[in-house]
């Protein structure tokens, strides 16, 4: 009996070994992933929450989610343009171009929610067209190009909106999106049907990975982190399923529509970088630009699709912008905007050097940034202090980036 589970037994602690050593061997390449921000989110957490009765309440996380939602966005598509090398300095004031021009088409030519996002959007994509392009083309620096674009878009949204002036926004469904919920019932169908599409997916990918041969994460250890991401995920839905109001005036309970973008996005943005031909030929041009070319691929290409990617985002994030403050205004993704979208992807583990890089890295890194900037606000630290703590995680997340890859170069 014993001599058929001791060979198993061994070839498990075997396959843990060969876990455990690959996983030393990436940290020591400098592909340390998010492993730093799930660390200091958790850290966060822990302190806020002592330090803080109100911080880890269901009222709270949901205004965490609804605040940092826009900004998770326009981290999302400089993922796209980080994995370069590149940076894309106008995001911000990209979204509020397109936020405006939604807005100005819904209220000024009557039209509907939809068509005028659509617009909006194509806006958003002909702007990163433009700069990927000169970029792309001409060889003048990222920084140059959007730096000047970051400027122009200024300009333009400060023509549309007037200075000092706001448009309001008038169309129930935008509005909705960020500030109203799923019902407790829907919150929790869709807590489950998500979860379960997530783990079938993972489940068929490994054991179709063991029918072909293809090495694939050993499933104790994929059991054990999606167990705890199942769990995670459940006690937020209680949380938001929790009663925010204060009935009976106003009863306000369940997840946040803006949730579903968020994950809607997340997935897409997956996808497109781990399942697809553009994804991979992204990476090889982020890692080496030189060889991904004599390797036959498009670079000039590629490059200009990314900035394209960028903007597309920026623009759902305006939709976003005009959501959550019913208006757009002349300071519409301006201010620290840029600033905390660039820290949350690469805070959350996106190489400021190219090549490496996840979707999930804007999420994390976003609510790090929004937990810092949260917290302290509800410990009535100023603006000042705020910013010099989001400074400090920055570049300590740059720095240990820095130090991997020179430690990876040796």
């Amino acid at each position: 009996m014993s001599t058929n589970t001791e060979p198993q037994t061994a070839m498990e602690d075997v396959n843990m070994r060969s876990i455990a050593t690959d996983y030393i061997a990436r940290v020591k390449s400098g592909d340390i992933g998010a492993l730093p921000a799930i660390l200091g989110l958790i850290a966060l957490g822990l302190i806020f929450k002592f330090s803080s009765q109100y911080f880890l309440t269901n009222r709270n996380l949901a205004n965490l989610i609804t605040q940092s939602a826009p900004v998770m966005v326009i981290a999302m598509g400089l993922v796209f343009v980080l994995l370069l090398g590149e940076i894309d300095l106008a995001a911000g004031f990209t979204s509020g171009v397109c936020g405006a021009s939604m807005v100005l088409l819904i209220n000024n030519h009557r039209f509907p929610w939809y068509a005028a996002f659509l617009v909006s959007l194509v806006i958003g994509i002909v702007l990163g067209f433009g700069m990927g392009a000169l970029r792309a083309r001409l060889g003048i620096p990222s920084f140059v190009v959007t730096l000047s674009a970051f400027l122009a878009f200024q300009g333009v949204l400060l023509l549309m909106a007037g200075e000092g002036g706001t448009i309001p926004l008038q169309d129930r469904f935008v509005v909705a999106v960020e500030n109203n919920n799923l019902s407790p019932m829907q919150s929790w169908i869709f807590y489950v049907v998500g979860m379960g599409a997530y783990l079938l997916y993972g489940l068929r990918r490994i054991l179709r990975g063991r029918k072909t041969g293809v090495k694939v994460e050993l499933f104790k250890i994929w059991l054990l982190r999606n167990l705890i991401l199942t769990l995670l995920a459940g006690v937020a839905t209680y949380m938001l399923n929790g009663q925010r109001g204060n009935p009976p005036q106003s009863s306000i309970k369940g997840m946040p529509i803006v949730v579903l973008v968020l994950l809607g996005l997340l997935f897409a943005g997956t996808f497109t970088l781990q399942k697809t031909k553009f994804g991979r030929y992204l990476y090889a041009v982020g890692g080496n630009a030189e060889a991904a070319r004599r390797a036959g691929i498009n670079v000039a290409f590629i490059r200009t699709v990314a900035f394209v990617i960028c903007s597309g985002f920026a623009a759902i994030a305006g939709l976003l912008f005009a959501s959550r403050s019913n208006s757009i205004s002349p300071t519409t993704g301006g201010g620290t905007t840029l600033l905390y979208a660039v820290g949350a992807a690469v805070i959350g583990g996106t190489s400021l050097f190219g090549g490496r890089g996840k979707m999930r890295d804007a999420v994390l890194g976003g609510l790090v940034v929004a937990t810092i900037d949260n917290g302290m606000g509800l410990l009535g630290f100023s603006s000042g202090t705020q910013y010099l703590v989001t400074g400090g995680v920055l570049l300590l997340s740059a720095s240990v980036d820095a130090i991997s890859r020179k430690g990876a170069a040796v």
